[in-house]
């Protein structure tokens, strides 16, 4: 492991950006809020000695920094956002908020951003001691968790110039991300109504919260009748008020709806929506909708995948120590059994014996094994040849949006694992830049998936990220 240049390039600079993470870690933002988050990315950036550009694609808290010239262009893609409600101290194996109700790092972003940033940081300084032609960017893109940011990033055309794209994301087990996720939309369906008396004179009333309900038992009946992969999820925003004695004639429900492909969740959206209508038909309410975000189902590139998958083996898994063992067999102690036979299923391996952290990667001959969640790394996937990997960061088990993920996120074994990530990240951007024949591969790769109909955004064309909410302090 040692003697690859980019090995010792992650090395030397990895305390700054362990610091980064932890700074990150430290002010949790959530969907579009992340201002402290992306000026911790863009003065390190800076001091690294890249080319900033703010408020890319018109959204305050994303960024790009640059660096080298000509091409390849080769993009690391950050993400920096928190959960709401996942308030959690720091290497504490029980269940101990920091500030009840408030954010936390449950998916792991504060290492995510920062091991892009790692990566893109080792292969500036490789491509200026080799004199290799290429051009290296950092993408910090917000709002990963619910706001589908890199979907309005590349519809604003951030990624057109892009050659390849790169990513990671932290977990407990090593490997490449060779399975599809599900494309998804997030709605919000408004009913209105009429207000009347309850007890003196209901018939007057029209009730909002009626609507939300018939929608919902709609839905309900028609989760028999769609395809076993698709999912469909709601949470009350607004039920009309406090009072049971006003006939409700305000509600809001938002919809999340997922399904293999784009094209498919935009079928189902459509039925979705049918049985709004037929719940404000019943109920004598007007429906309104609003799309607020969506991403597409992930393109899998096999060509970057084998490279990054050489540069695994090559490599090895993160140097763990016993001490992070033991660190990990706390929080793992918290797990239930079910937890951590999951993560083994998840990522297709047999489990032979317990382990706490991942001292293995996982193996090439392990097949595509799809996930059921969505992210819009997806989107880039599809206009860019886009290859990523999981992180060996957590105790194996450890389900991402829980509060032992917050916990573990400032562990030695979670920056270890970072570092092993902008490695293996690191590495493969550079074999691609001595490989030309990778990259006419992986662009013909990404044709054949995409076909002649290409992209198709999930995203309607008057759907913009809330600036309004964004630019708040």
């Amino acid at each position: 492991m040692n003697a690859h240049p980019l090995w010792s390039y992650v090395e030397d600079s990895k305390d700054r950006f362990e610091a980064l993470s932890d700074r990150v870690w430290s002010t949790p933002e959530t969907c579009y809020m992340e201002s402290a988050s992306v000026a911790a990315h863009i003065e390190e950036l800076r001091f690294q000695g890249f080319e900033v550009h703010e408020a890319l694609a018109g959204i305050p808290t994303a960024v790009m920094g640059q660096a080298g010239s000509g091409g390849p262009v080769i993009a690391f893609l950050g993400e920096y956002d928190a959960l709401a409600g996942l308030s959690q101290k720091a290497d504490v194996a029980q269940k101990e908020p920091l500030d009840p109700g408030a954010n936390g790092h449950g998916c792991g972003h504060n290492l995510l951003g920062s091991a892009a940033l790692l990566a893109a940081t080792a292969l500036k300084r490789w491509l200026a001691q080799t004199g290799t032609s290429g051009t290296v960017r950092y993408y910090g893109c917000p709002a990963e968790e619910g706001g589908a940011g890199k979907a309005f990033m590349v519809r604003a055309g951030a990624f057109d110039d892009v050659d390849i794209a790169l990513t990671w994301h932290p977990g407990d087990v090593a490997g490449v991300v060779k399975g599809s996720s599900l494309a998804n939309v997030r709605v919000e369906f408004t009913f209105e109504g009429r207000a009347a008396h309850a007890a003196d004179a209901p018939h007057l009333g029209r009730s909002a919260l009626d609507a939300v309900e018939l929608m919902s038992v709609g839905v309900n009946y028609m989760r028999e009748h769609i395809p076993d992969s698709a999912r469909i999820h709601s949470a009350n925003l607004d039920s009309g008020g406090i009072s049971p004695n006003v006939v409700q004639a305000h509600a809001k429900v938002c919809y999340v709806v997922r399904a293999d492909t784009t094209t498919e969740m935009l079928k189902l959206l459509g039925r979705v929506v049918k049985t709004a209508e037929g719940a404000a038909l019943m109920s004598e309410t007007r429906m309104s909708s609003q799309v607020l975000c969506g991403v597409s189902n992930l393109v899998y590139n096999a060509t970057l995948g084998d490279l990054m998958q050489r540069n695994l083996d090559r490599f090895g898994p993160p140097p763990f120590s016993e001490e992070d063992k033991a660190y990990a067999a706390r929080f793992q102690s918290t797990l239930s059994e079910e937890d951590i036979r999951q993560s083994y299923v998840a990522k297709g391996i047999v489990e032979t014996d317990r382990k706490a952290l991942a001292d293995f990667n996982v193996p090439a001959s392990i097949p595509a094994m799809p996930f059921g969640g969505s992210t819009d790394v997806a989107d880039v996937s599809w206009v860019v040849p886009t290859v990523q990997m999981w992180g060996a960061t957590h105790a194996i088990g450890t389900q991402l949006h829980s509060w032992q993920a917050v916990a573990q996120g400032k562990g030695r074994p979670a920056l270890k694992g970072m570092a092993h990530a902008a490695t293996i990240m690191a590495a493969t951007a550079a074999d691609v830049l001595m490989q030309p024949d990778v990259l006419v591969r992986a662009q013909e790769d990404l044709a054949r998936h995409v076909g002649s109909d290409g992209y198709i955004s999930p995203l309607p064309k008057d759907v913009v990220p809330p600036i309004a909410e964004m630019a708040r302090p």
